[in-house]
């Protein structure tokens, strides 16, 4: 989905020999997706990256569905997720489907004694909370808040947090992370209309190379199943490195809203978007300026979409108790709007400083067990008068 980009020594012509200063030749790596047929990056290793010494019992981390059907509005308190040490073991997927996992994590340490890899899943890690640096076969990445990092399935990593206080909201999508095709020419570039462009897409920032050999513990997740898988040589062993495909970071902060006389639709606010489902981000902006313009949005039926909104910061004038990382779930089939009061209290409005993410899915998600445990009980109730 990014632009071209390189990385590190390359040679001058693909599937040709590089060698190394003692003579032996690099190990190239295609990393493709869709097959042969998308976007790809060629590596080159100090040594293949295939050499797995021994394996690990495979372990279930599939998510405990607790609810597969249901149709009323739901809340849950994200910020309830109780903080783990481990990166993995943080992770607790909310809302599922086969299209995507919504995924809450506060990890307090950072990954030192193994490596991660979603063999399934392209990953955008939303920032709450919490600063660091994303290392990668492509390089390193520094992070902060309000920043998507967006990691495509196969990318083998590991996060070094700053501090033990870190938020983050994971989207884990089963198809590639893409930009939103109505932003894009024919050849592939953000247009003028796009409330971003390629000045504000973070790439990896250099390439620590290791020529080590050892003992190198990678877990990796294939259809809600953890496999270790040991490696004789260092994942990081990448010399250079070009092509479209690898781990970039965009911040919230970065996007520009569009609006408009009258109130904008949620489209307007798209940042991401796969098979199925959509990311946007609202952001503070101006509200509608026509004379009459009523900021707060009108009642809507999601007829073929369940809509999921993360809280981010700021004040919200079409909710009532909005805490930070609250969650709601609006499922497809009835209405919902503002909250008795917000509309009036809207009118004459100049701006808001809201911030949060919205996923709109285009199948239905089902709840985890962790989703009811955090769930504010009351919430459907919560547009009586």
């Amino acid at each position: 989905m990014p632009y071209y980009y390189k990385l590190g020594s390359i040679p001058h012509k693909r599937h040709t020999q590089f060698r190394k200063t003692d003579g032996g030749l690099y190990s190239e790596q295609l990393f493709s997706t869709e097959g042969f047929s998308n976007d790809y990056s060629l590596m080159y290793h100090y040594y293949p990256p295939t050499q797995i010494i021994k394996t690990e019992p495979q372990l279930s981390v599939a998510p405990a569905i607790a609810e597969e059907k249901m149709l009323k509005h739901r809340s849950f308190e994200g910020f309830k997720i109780k903080p783990e040490k481990d990166f993995l073991q943080s992770r607790r997927p909310v809302l599922v489907n086969n299209d995507c996992h919504l995924v809450l994590a506060a990890p307090q340490e950072s990954m030192t004694d193994y490596f991660y890899k979603n063999t399934d899943a392209d990953e955008i890690l939303f920032v709450h909370e919490g600063k660091g640096v994303l290392r990668t076969m492509y390089g390193e990445l520094p992070f902060d808040y309000g920043d998507y990092v967006v990691i495509p399935r196969g990318t083998i990593y590991q996060i070094e947090f700053a501090n033990a206080n870190n938020r983050l909201f994971i989207v884990e999508s089963f198809s590639p992370i893409r930009f939103p095709k109505k932003y894009l020419s024919k050849y592939g570039q953000l247009l003028e209309h796009s409330p971003y462009c390629e000045r504000d897409i973070r790439p990896p920032q250099n390439l620590p190379s290791y020529d080590e050999k050892g003992d190198f513990l990678i877990r990796a997740k294939k259809r809600g199943v953890l496999y270790g898988l040991h490696y004789g040589t260092h994942p990081f062993d990448v010399v250079g490195w070009d092509g479209y495909c690898y781990p970039f970071a965009f911040s919230i902060h970065d996007f520009e809203p569009i609006t408009g006389r009258v109130h904008q639709p949620p489209p307007v606010h798209q940042t991401f978007e796969a098979n199925n489902f959509v990311v946007c981000s609202f952001c503070p902006r101006l509200f509608d300026y026509h004379p009459q313009a009523i900021p707060a949005p009108y009642n809507h039926s999601n007829i073929d979409s369940d809509e999921v909104i993360y809280y981010v910061e700021g004040e919200f004038m079409s909710r009532k108790n909005v805490t930070r990382g609250m969650i709601t779930l609006h499922p497809a089939g009835i209405p919902h709007g503002p909250h008795p009061g917000a509309v009036e209290k809207s009118i004459g409005a100049r701006e808001t400083k809201e911030l949060a993410v919205m996923v709109d899915t285009f199948h239905p998600l089902m709840l985890t067990k962790e989703a009811l445990e955090i769930e504010n009980q009351n919430y459907v109730m919560s547009w009586a008068e």
